[in-house]
């Protein structure tokens, strides 16, 4: 069978084979021919393109096309995977050490997440919402996250180029970064007006519950009596992460739901020893907080814990998994989302809506920062004002 005769057979077969292969890991029944009504179409489309394209198409171009599209409908987390990818995740090979400080997510290119705070990215202005259209003069256009993630990636102290776009496509700029390790602060905290404090959670790092867990228990010997989590472009860190960093602030009831195929549903409570911090707190949240992110502040708004000030968060709330495919390819495959902690909706593709709802600045590539920060001075307001409330009562 040549190499082109064994893609076709893939291309036809890969339903089934991505749906057998999940169904074993998820309990899924095999599916029928006939629960796939647009195949017929599908091998006519392969056809005509083998038969009556204006000149020979160069198939391996077509189907990895075509699989990669297959994985694009599913959700911006999921990915086709080439053979060299699946290898560094089967392997479990740690990516490069070095990195810039950019989560990215794909939409058309990769597009800017988050961005860690003293990063090389950050120190060089970009921001959640540029879309970055080239890694070292590759083109992002059929990158998936996975890929474009590892590629940011390198030994600390080598150079890449990142050409971003910002508002309009015409006007690309380059920006040429060194790798570092992890540079910068997970978590700072600075006093506000009116006694509170505003923490900035810059990466749910491992350290940031531990580094939480202190602040807190200082702040009230510093007569402060309120504080605003700034979540702001936070989108790095484990979802675990995430959820053990509620804890402190949730006492009872559920911290987190990951809803997989029905009835898959486990769900994280709070136990012994969890809500140890009780202080009136708000979140600060914007298109760029995101993973961990979200769930900590799920956990927390879910629970009337806190309130959320700012933009809709990102929507990227979920767990993937590789599933093998032939010819050494895969499928990076999101299996299980986690919901807000009633149940209801899926935090995963769809974000939280804030209480109070607060426009996060963009600036230009040549604009300064304002002088002041409303978003944060509107967040701490809101806190103030619920404490003036309970003082009434």
């Amino acid at each position: 069978m040549s190499s082109r005769t064994r893609w076709i057979v893939l291309l036809l077969s890969t339903p089934i084979v991505v749906f057998v292969t999940v169904g074993g890991l998820l309990g899924a029944q095999r599916p029928a021919a006939r629960d796939f009504p647009h195949r017929d179409a599908f091998e006519d489309v392969l056809s005509l393109i083998m038969q009556a394209y204006v000149e020979p198409a160069d198939m391996e171009k077509v189907l990895e096309g075509a699989m990669r599209g297959l994985a694009d409908s599913l959700d911006t987390s999921s990915a086709y995977l080439e053979p060299d990818e699946v290898r560094a995740i089967e392997t479990a090979a740690a990516p490069p050490a070095g990195d810039v400080g950019l989560v990215v997510t794909r939409q058309y290119w990769l597009r800017v997440v988050g961005v860690r705070d003293g990063s090389p990215a950050a120190k060089a202005g970009l921001q959640t919402g540029d879309f970055v259209r080239m890694i070292d003069g590759k083109p992002t256009r059929d990158l998936s996250s996975v890929a474009g993630n590892r590629l940011l990636r390198g030994a600390p102290g080598s150079k890449v180029s990142v050409t971003v776009i910002r508002g309009n496509a015409a006007d690309p700029h380059v920006f040429h970064l060194v790798r570092t390790g992890p540079a910068g602060e997970a978590l700072s905290q600075k006093p506000l007006p009116g006694g509170g404090a505003h923490v900035r959670v810059s990466s749910f790092a491992p350290s940031v519950v531990a580094g939480l867990k202190q602040v807190f228990e200082a702040l009230p010997k510093a007569k402060i009596t309120y504080a605003v989590i700034d979540l702001r472009g936070t989108a790095d860190g484990r979802l675990e992460d995430g959820i053990a960093a509620a804890r402190l602030f949730v006492k009872s009831g559920t911290i987190a739901v990951r809803v997989g195929r029905d009835p898959d549903r486990t769900k994280v409570d709070a136990g012994p020893g969890d809500g140890a911090v009780t202080m009136p707190v708000a979140l600060l949240v914007s298109n760029g907080t995101a993973n961990a992110a979200e769930i900590f502040a799920a956990a927390l708004v879910g629970n009337n814990r806190a309130e959320l000030v700012g933009e809709p968060t990102a929507g990227i709330a979920a767990v993937q998994k590789l599933v093998k495919l032939p010819e050494n390819h895969g499928l990076w495959l999101t299996y299980a989302r986690y919901f807000t902690v009633d149940g209801k909706d899926p935090i995963h593709e769809r974000g939280l809506r804030p209480t109070y709802g607060v426009e996060i600045p963009r600036l230009g590539f040549d604009e300064l920062p304002p002088a002041s920060d409303e978003p944060l001075t509107k967040a701490a307001e809101r806190v103030r004002a619920g404490l003036k409330k309970a003082a009434l009562y």
